[in-house]
């Protein structure tokens, strides 16, 4: 037996690690012992584990050491190398970053002095360290793999002194993962045996401890000015300091002079009479302009008033969209064709919206489907294709009908049921019209350019027809069948919900949640055990649960048949203590033998995995629940009690009975409605049921032939893995709000037809109107039409079942429209890939089944949106942004008094405002439009997430001003008189800057062309943003502002600007689908090339063609890369000498006659871009004037700028040396830090990598910093 010696210290957290370590590997059996060693074993210190007896008895010290020993015996060292690797890494980030940081916060609460300056900052750094903890555990449930490890024991036992003590509720909530983690971990049995309850900090106070317990604990340590393991293990009669300590408390001592000499110099300071400050300038704040123009809606804005001096998104975005849509440019018919049906050989493409709901507003995965379907319908538009891109809106029947009976009982105080079926679908409807168009002005100002005239509503008579339609084919095809089966039902809603409507609510341990029609929260996350009692005998066996009082409910026990402990109990009974129901014990290979007693509970009639095994025994289906989450159909007193109210009383009874065994924590996934946030029960129920295997099949091998695309690839597998094991679809809802299934069931007036059940699908008819399903009905059992009784299912179908056949619905299907044979089937279907089964899946397999064609060619899934931490976007934690708040702009209070307007309870309130206050602290800045479809589409790389930064945002919105000041310069340049070139063509007097820019530019067309093809967003952003902004503006227009602005040659500057519109021309198409506002506007002010020919707006021109440019030279480009390449190299060398301001000489010397050759006729340009004094060029041979800073710009051109005359060297190289005494102080620190003989075992990789990172920075300003002593000291 192993003896553990230990501190007999409450809050000594070292040796708490040890016993932690201890009590879970209880098989390793040790003896524990508070007190010190004897001295005869040698320990250096508490705690102290000593294995074995006598002369053989091995001793191992310390926490870590002894903590390694046990959790290795208990199997909590992590599982193989990697892990136990990562554990190991943790045990090290809790001596060195936790416990100093943790000491240093709780010991001045002790009554333990410590140095002032570390006083100061130990909050901060504490805070500093959860930080980085929080940011980990976001994520995880646990440190290392998926259970208590020693990595969670030791980060946890450092941090009990600050829960216990510094960290008040504030404080742990702005580190909620970190405390979750922690709550979870205090928690477990073994935590609890160690430590017992802990108490978690309410207000931080002086610590105080009775006289009994001083006398029975060791003197805290004096660590006034100690390191973590001073702080942690040195008592005020401590062992000798180590050189490394004395050589800290060296270097402390002279930081704490330091910090005294500047005390001091602030007094001195404050004794001297006041200097006045200069003003610092004001920042400068984002303009807003206004348009004040008046101009009648769906007239054409004004573009004759000079342009406002900078860009402000309120006066572009003005008045554009009405005039669109008033041009018609949105319509398939626009342009020279008679009917859209005659051929267009530039082809067809059509796309409809995924239709967003009727009660929907903006949010940003709108913002980014619009975005991206926008740009691909505008560029498709302007490359002459007939396009359509068809809006419509759904029904939206859960969301709908919860929207309209709260405005029921908030304005009338009556339920639906108090008006009835047909009054209520009239209070729908007029709520529809009311404010159910809130979603299209929205997309109108995101500049969706939709076709609003074929807009449609899944409830529309059109709409309506197909649905019917679709139903009843599938019906009398059987295709549509009833069954009674297990469904997702939400009490409080009083109806089955799809998968989709069900939020996985997860959960690490025991947790309290709301529950609608609950006073008080219900618990969750536990693993409740009792035992049945084996028929005819003592025996019992041990079962477990997370929902107890389906226990009611029970129909067997299943056990694997491979399990040699349940193997005598084939053909045996369990008995239910509640009741006479006796209960097999079944062998099914569904059970897991390691998981718990290895025995399991079924429930068929209230548990999908149960059902299947339900099925396969032939077990009864025993259902307990009503549709309003009563108990039925079990023994009193449960009869009649609400669901969660008979999980208690299970409970207790199990106790009182005796066959309650334990309850432990337990992480699970909880089932939550998004709609009403009721927890969502398994219930059988008699439904419609889709018959998906067939169509399942066709749709997997629409794909597997290539017939259709899905892009990205990486979905594929996800694909194929919903329809290879696809399940039956339920698409019947208990709501009033949608379409009612046109399904009856019969009765027939006859005694010698024998009466149905409700779930016999024999006695279910379908029909266009009551006489053609008692027709039917009549011929299907021979009798007389007037013998037939038909009632009307009340339920309406699945919303998805309507948005299933949007693709032709909305054109007519199944009459044959014009639009139906031109448009159908459509181009493309772009969506989040979020939805890719409970919608794409199911138009691709309706489409199939009830066309016989495919409804779209291509499926492009975009990813879905997060904050800028990575973050799933929660109202709860502040970060939903709505795209309005973006483009407007909107303050702090703003976003505050949007959450107070919302659903929230106020706890939750409070914490995204936490999250708003973080994330925005100045509120949301204007963006505008443009900018926000531009990021939107820069974000888009074809992954699964997007993590949106609004900084980012308002970056494009920067670039907008660039855009803008670029072509103000430009139009004011080309001169009033300015008239293009009928055609872009080179015009023969082109300089070298116009030939690369003309470059560049066919560059980005045919990127642009290319990426535009293949969804490549990002690349398409790429190639414009580098376009415009690193090559027009920065380079070219900078090189031709000398030849524009110089009177003589002409010819050149007509040349240039040719050059110039054509750049402004073409570089404004390339960004219209992102950018359209902006491109209009600036669009309209440019003359025209062919004023009676050319189209009237920017969004029906040609998008550039990488035919018509090609004018793409490697040559041209080369030169002007190396032209650049020494531009850069004088400007480095101008910073590296601070000459922000003066013109220097600059000679160029070059290795070989080209390279001279193309100095010198490139010497404007580098002077221009280089602001130098004059531009030298030298051959090898010549020599360079002697007082010169050399740079090397290539192996074929150096750079020589003269700074002598212009600096003051002494003073300079005062400054250097400074400089290098710091860099050598710095350096000096890392290198003993890296010195260390434990440094590669204790510090963590990531911190070691960060190191070294420095280190070879430090190395490389040095190198510089001495390169320019020894300049400077030639010139001395």
């Amino acid at each position: 037996m192993a003896t553990l010696y230990v501190s007999p210290h409450l809050d000594d957290f070292r040796s708490i690690l040890a016993l932690l370590a201890a009590e879970a590997s209880p098989s390793s059996g040790v003896r524990i012992i508070t007190d010190d060693p004897p001295a005869a074993l040698c320990a250096r210190c508490t705690p102290a584990l000593v294995v074995g007896m006598g002369d053989s008895a091995a001793v191992l010290s310390g926490a870590n050491a002894v903590a390694w020993y046990l959790a290795l015996q208990g199997k909590r060292a992590g599982a193989g190398a990697k892990q136990q690797s990562e554990v190991w890494q943790w045990l090290s980030f809790a001596d060195n970053e936790l416990i100093p940081s943790s000491c240093a916060a709780v010991f001045p609460l002790m009554g333990v002095t410590l140095d002032k300056k570390l006083q100061q900052t130990s909050g901060a750094d504490l805070f500093r360290v959860l930080k980085v903890l929080d940011k980990t555990l976001e994520p995880r449930t646990y440190l290392v793999g998926e259970s208590v490890t020693l990595a969670d024991m030791a980060v946890a036992s450092a941090l009990l002194l600050p829960f216990k003590y510094a960290l008040e509720p504030s404080d742990r909530k702005a580190v909620s993962n970190v405390t979750r983690w922690f709550t979870t971990c205090i928690n477990q049995p073994h935590f609890i045996k160690v430590l017992g309850k802990v108490k978690l900090c309410e207000k931080v106070v002086p610590i105080t401890t009775n006289a009994e317990t001083k006398a029975s604990t060791r003197p805290l340590p004096a660590a006034a000015n100690s390191t973590a393991g001073d702080m942690a293990e040195v008592t005020s009669n401590g062992p000798p300091k180590t050189e490394a300590q004395l050589k800290k408390e060296a270097k402390r001592r002279e930081k704490l002079e330091k910090f005294q000499q500047k005390k001091q110099m602030e007094a001195k300071k404050k004794t001297q009479p006041a200097t006045e400050k200069k003003a610092k300038p004001e920042k400068k704040e984002l303009g807003v302009i206004s348009y004040n123009i008046p101009t009648p809606s769906g007239e054409k804005k004004d573009v004759l008033t000079p342009l406002p001096d900078s860009y402000s998104p309120q006066y572009v975005e003005a008045a554009w969209y009405p005039w669109w849509e008033k041009q018609g440019f949105f319509k398939p018919e626009y342009g020279q064709r008679q009917s859209i049906s005659d051929p267009n050989p530039k082809g067809i493409f059509m796309m409809c919206i995924p239709p967003p709901n009727v009660t929907g507003s903006l949010h940003l995965g709108h913002a980014l489907t619009n975005a991206i379907q926008d740009c691909l319908t505008r560029w498709h538009r302007m490359c002459g294709k007939t396009t359509l891109w068809n809006p419509g809106c759904d029904h939206a029947g859960i969301a709908t009908q919860v929207v309209v009976e709260k405005k029921l009982m908030r304005d009338k105080g009556m339920s639906r049921h108090d008006l009835g079926r047909d009054k209520f679908i009239e209070e729908v409807w007029k709520w529809k019209n009311e404010k159910g168009d809130r979603i299209y002005h929205q997309l109108k100002k995101l500049g969706s350019s939709l076709d609003w005239d074929r807009a449609c509503f899944t409830m529309d008579p059109k709409l309506s027809y197909a649905v019917q339609e679709a139903f009843i084919r599938m019906h009398d095809e059987g295709v549509i069948y009833r069954s009674k089966r297990l469904v997702n039902w939400s009490c409080a809603l009083n109806s089955a919900i799809s998968d989709i409507e069900v939020d996985k609510k997860e959960l690490t341990g025991r947790t309290l949640l709301p529950v609608p029609g609950y006073k008080d929260k219900v618990e969750f996350g536990v693993l409740v055990s009792f035992a049945y009692k084996v028929d005819g005998s003592d025996e019992e066996v041990v079962v477990a649960t997370t929902r107890i009082e389906t226990m009611l409910g029970d129909a067997a026990v299943a056990v694997h048949p491979d399990d040699s402990r349940y193997r005598h109990l084939k053909g045996k009974m369990v008995k239910h203590p509640f009741c006479e129901r006796k209960m097999p014990v079944v062998f099914d290979n569904f059970v897991d033998m390691s998981f718990g007693t290895g025995a399991v509970k079924i429930t068929p009639a209230h548990d999908h995995t149960d059902y299947e095994v339900g099925v396969r025994h032939s077990l009864p289906f025993l259902n307990i629940l009503d549709e309003n989450g009563l108990l039925i159909n079990v023994p009193l007193p449960f009869l009649g009690m609400k669901r969660f109210d008979a999980r208690k009383a299970v409970f207790e009874a199990l106790q009182a009975r005796g066959h309650f065994k334990e309850v432990k924590d337990n992480p699970m996934v909880v089932p939550v409605c998004s709609r009403s946030k009721d927890i969502v029960e398994p219930l059988l129920k008699p439904q419609w049921y889709v018959n998906c295997t067939e169509m399942g099949k066709q749709a997997a091998d629409a794909v597997r032939e290539g017939r259709l695309k899905i892009i990205p690839e990486h979905h594929l597998k996800t694909w194929f893995n919903w329809m290879d094991n696809i399940r039956d679809w339920c698409i019947s809802r208990q709501l009033w709000w949608g379409h009612r299934i046109p399904a009856y069931f019969i009765t027939i007036d006859d005694p010698s037809v024998k009466p149905g059940e409700d779930v016999d699908g024999h006695y279910w008819v379908s029909g266009r109107t009551l006489q053609e399903a008692r027709e039917k009905a009549a011929k299907r059992f021979n009798v007389t039409p007037d013998k037939v009784k038909l009632r009307q299912d009340e339920d309406v179908l699945d919303t998805w079942f309507s948005s299933g056949i949007f693709p032709f619905s909305i054109f007519g299907w199944p009459n044959e429209t014009q639009d139906l044979s031109v448009f159908y089937p459509g181009t493309l279907l772009e969506t989040g890939h979020d939805i890719l089964f409970f919608w794409v899946a199911r138009m691709v397999m309706m489409g199939l089944k009830l066309t016989g064609k495919l409804p779209f060619k291509e499926v492009y899934l975009h990813a879905v949106v997060r904050d800028a931490h990575g973050r799933k976007m929660s109202k709860s934690l502040g970060n939903v942004i709505d795209p309005l708040d973006v483009i407007t702009g909107i303050s702090l209070e703003g976003l505050h008094t949007q959450l107070t307007h919302s659903n929230l309870d106020p706890v939750e309130v409070e914490r995204a405002k936490q999250g708003q206050k973080s994330d925005y602290p100045n509120g949301i800045p204007e963006c505008g439009t443009d900018a926000l479809r531009f990021a939107l589409c820069a974000y888009t790389s074809q992954g699964r997430d997007i993590n949106l930064d609004v900084n980012r945002i308002l970056g494009y919105r920067h670039f907008c001003n660039k855009l803008w000041n670029a072509v103000k310069f430009a139009v004011k340049t080309l001169g009033d008189n300015f008239v293009p070139l009928e055609k872009a063509q080179l015009h023969g007097e082109e300089i070298i800057p116009d030939r690369w820019i003309l470059s560049r530019l066919s560059a980005a067309v045919a990127l642009c062309d290319a990426s535009f093809k293949v969804y490549d967003f990002p690349a398409v952003t790429t190639a414009i943003y580098n376009f415009w902004l690193y090559e027009l503006c920065d380079v070219y227009l900078e090189c031709v502002k000398p030849v524009l602005g110089e009177e003589g040659d002409e010819r050149r500057a007509g040349a240039c600007r040719q050059t110039l519109y054509t750049c402004l021309d073409v570089g404004l198409r390339l960004l219209s689908p992102i950018m359209p506002f902006v491109t209009e506007e600036l669009y309209q002010r440019l003359p025209r090339r062919q004023p009676q020919l050319d189209a009237p707006s920017i969004s029906v021109t040609p998008y550039p063609d990488a035919q018509e440019f090609c004018w793409n030279s490697d040559e041209v480009d080369r030169n002007m890369d190396f032209v650049m390449n020494v531009v850069k190299t004088i400007r480095s060398l101008r910073a590296d000498y601070n000459l922000t301001k003066t013109r220097a000489d600059c000679y160029l010397q070059c290795a070989d006659g080209a390279t001279l050759f193309l100095v010198q006729t490139s010497s404007a340009q580098i002077q221009t871009l280089s602001y130098s004094q004059a531009v030298i060029a030298l051959s090898a041979e010549q020599a360079v004037p002697a007082g010169c800073a050399v740079a090397i710009a290539s192996d074929r051109c150096t750079v020589n700028l003269m700074i002598k005359g212009l600096i003051n060297v002494d003073k300079e190289l005062s400054k250097l040396q400074a400089k290098k005494g710091e860099l050598d102080k710095l350096m000096e620190k890392l290198q003993d830090k890296l010195a260390k003989s434990d440094y590669r075992d204790k510090v963590p990789f990531k911190v070691q990598q960060q190191d070294a990172e420095k280190l070879r920075q430090s190395q490389t300003e040095l190198d510089k910093v001495k390169e320019a002593m020894d300049n400077f000291s030639k010139m001395i």
